[in-house]
């Protein structure tokens, strides 16, 4: 089944900075050009206040108007001010993360649009709170998950611990998203998506490899 067909993704990245943004847009983009109704919403934001910046970033890759639940806070339920990981970012902000907060957004936005893509903060990895880490999340909720990845020098490690805890969680991968933004230099890139193919097709043979050409 492709990933389009899918109601709700989760989409993660091997590092911080992977270009999970850029994906999130493309693959919002590329759903509705499909005719079908697209909403991205931020799992959990930090680095602002009010607004996501993530989220405006979606509209604006995107090529798509604001949504009305932008303003209602419903595609970013869960914001902080300061840049940090989550646990720490609530730590700070004096607040607990109450991801019950983060499902109403999800199942709400699931009754109003064909489709939705949840974008993480950070990796599988970044943690919730001390004994709560993302992947937990990705995993209790049984969401099917699209990985980005780059093609940064040390991007083939990061992406294979990523995928082995994938694999051990038992988490549904549908895709791994190839973030092309990151190809300077042209020898590393060519050998990191060659490696990261190869491996996919080994050990997940149902996942798609989308490459995203670079976005302006």
């Amino acid at each position: 089944m492709s990933f389009m067909e899918n109601r709700a993704l989760f989409i993660s990245g091997i590092d911080t900075d992977a270009g999970k943004t850029y994906a999130t847009a493309f693959l919002a983009r590329r759903m509705m050009d499909e005719g079908l109704t697209v909403a991205t919403q931020k799992f959990i934001q930090t680095g602002c206040r009010d607004t996501s910046e993530d989220i405006e970033a979606h509209r604006r890759l995107a090529g798509c108007a604001p949504l009305p639940e932008d303003a209602e806070g419903i595609t970013a339920p869960i914001i902080f001010s300061y840049p940090a990981s989550a646990q720490l970012a609530a730590a700070i902000d004096g607040r607990e993360i109450d991801l019950g907060l983060v499902d109403a957004s999800t199942a709400l936005l699931l009754e109003r649009y064909d489709r939705v893509l949840v974008e993480g903060a950070g990796g599988l990895m970044v943690p919730i709170r001390d004994d709560l880490f993302a992947i937990d999340y990705i995993e209790s909720r049984r969401l099917p998950l699209v990985l980005v990845t780059n093609g940064r020098l040390g991007s083939i490690n990061h992406t294979i611990l990523s995928l082995e805890a994938v694999k051990a969680r038992g988490i549904e991968l549908k895709a791994v998203v190839y973030n092309r933004y990151f190809d300077k230099d042209s020898v590393i890139a060519a050998d990191t998506h060659g490696f990261i193919e190869r491996y996919i097709s080994r050990h997940f043979p149902d996942c798609e490899l989308i490459d995203i050409p670079v976005i302006n």
